[in-house]
């Protein structure tokens, strides 16, 4: 299964650029962040037209989550992170999707560090973390994707130094990435 992630950065916007790479790429399953848009403005028909079925959990102005699907309709199992029935954000949504979990994140961008944006990242992060420590145990087929907001190491990005105070390269956000996922044996 050929899964994709795409930050498309207003849905709407970028219609046309969209269905030109889904035609082209021809993914199975597609991930998509920062949509822009309602629930009631996301692109459904033009996306129906395109081959693929979707869930999606937009956002006026900001964040917003979809799952696209061209092997199945996506099954919604969660459309938020769990841990905080408070949080309002259009950030994760989790489907089933032929027998896989997929999950599709938009992590904070936590800027300006440090500050309640800062500390919100962080917290998601720690929930994140959570969640995916239940699903590692869950024996359940999983791929968590999508735009973490975090630059794991100076290789991943270009003049790192002039990220140092950003709050995608402090120790305190690319710590938790290598703990979590060095459990699974994806990051370094």
């Amino acid at each position: 299964m050929k899964i994709a992630s795409y930050n498309v950065n207003g849905v709407n916007g970028r219609l046309p650029v969209l269905l030109r790479w889904l035609d082209e790429a021809k993914p199975d399953v597609v991930c998509l962040q920062e949509l822009k848009a309602p629930q009631e403005k996301f692109p459904h028909k033009a996306i129906v037209d395109a081959g693929y079925e979707a869930i999606w959990h937009g956002q006026k102005s900001w964040n917003g989550v979809a799952i696209l699907s061209r092997v199945g309709q996506p099954l919604e199992i969660r459309r938020a992170l769990p841990g905080d029935p408070e949080d309002t954000h259009s950030r994760y949504i989790e489907a089933a999707i032929n027998g896989i979990l997929v999950a599709c994140l938009y992590l904070p961008n936590g800027n300006p560090a440090p500050g309640p944006k800062f500390d919100y990242k962080l917290a998601w992060f720690e929930r994140l973390k959570r969640h995916t420590a239940e699903l590692i145990e869950s024996d359940c087929p999983a791929v968590l994707a999508g735009d973490f907001n975090v630059i794991p190491t100076e290789l991943d990005v270009y003049k790192p130094e002039s990220w140092q105070k950003d709050a995608l390269f402090l120790p305190e956000t690319r710590e938790p990435t290598r703990q979590s996922w060095s459990r699974v044996g994806r990051m370094p």
